[in-house]
């Protein structure tokens, strides 16, 4: 329970005091935009970094070589816990943005780090709206930014089995050539979600697989490409448990 409260302690201490960073990062941004996006993306990496060493997280990464470094992808993964977002957003060699429920858009100070960092918020229940946040998603990678979303649309509640890979997900793909980056995060929900409120010292597995690009798949995979991308994180979190 202390490591939850320091968590805790120490993210709304992080929202609080960066309030006067974001005016100066404000004020970046009016000469130097890239420069402040990537002070951005930096300054909340080194605060997930340390709420994950709070909550005694040991992360083994594997295949993060496998990762572009010179084009914007779009990552894609299984979703297990509120951490997936805390331990892959950390590990972003470039400016990406998350799709995340809308919800979170309503948080005070967090949306406005979020919005900050080009994260979008996907209400599910409106159609309109969700498309209108795909085409969103899908512009910011045309503008060279990265962005990850979870396709089974919501935290699954069992470690073996995924829900089904929503296809609108993968649009952001298929309307830019952008490659897609598999990922596969295993025991993340054992940190809080198996005995919330508790958080539990964990050893995470996250591994990245060879990065798919839609032109060198064949008409069925591309036709069939939400359950292609679904069976390669499939494939990647039976090969994690040999990590544990």
């Amino acid at each position: 329970m202390i490591r939850a409260i320091l968590a805790l302690l120490f993210a709304v201490l992080y929202l609080i005091l960066g309030i006067p960073v974001l005016f100066v990062e404000w004020i970046i941004r009016k000469c130097n935009h890239h420069a402040a996006d990537i002070s951005s993306l930096r300054m909340v990496q080194w605060a997930f970094r340390v709420i994950m060493f709070i909550c005694g997280v040991k992360l083994t990464v594997i295949g993060e070589e496998n990762v572009p470094k010179d084009v914007p992808v779009l990552y894609i993964g299984n979703h297990r816990s509120y951490f997936d977002i805390i331990i892959t957003y950390s590990r972003c060699p470039r400016l990406t943005g998350y799709i995340a429920k809308d919800t979170m858009g309503k948080v005070p100070l967090l949306n406005i780090w979020m919005k900050r960092l080009y994260c979008l918020f996907l209400d599910r229940t409106d159609m309109k709206k969700g498309l209108k946040t795909i085409l969103t998603g899908i512009d910011q990678i045309k503008a060279g930014i990265s962005m990850c979303i979870f396709p089974e649309g919501t935290r699954n509640k069992t470690e073996d089995e995924m829900l089904p890979f929503k296809a609108g997900s993968l649009k952001l793909s298929e309307k830019t050539g952008c490659p897609i980056v598999p990922m596969a995060i295993t025991n993340s929900a054992d940190i809080l979600e198996n005995h919330f409120p508790k958080v539990k010292p964990t050893h995470v597995i996250l591994q990245y697989g060879t990065p798919i690009y839609l032109d060198q798949l064949s008409a069925d995979d591309r036709k069939h490409l939400a359950a292609y991308t679904q069976n390669t994180v499939h494939e990647l979190l039976a090969d994690n448990r040999k990590y544990l």
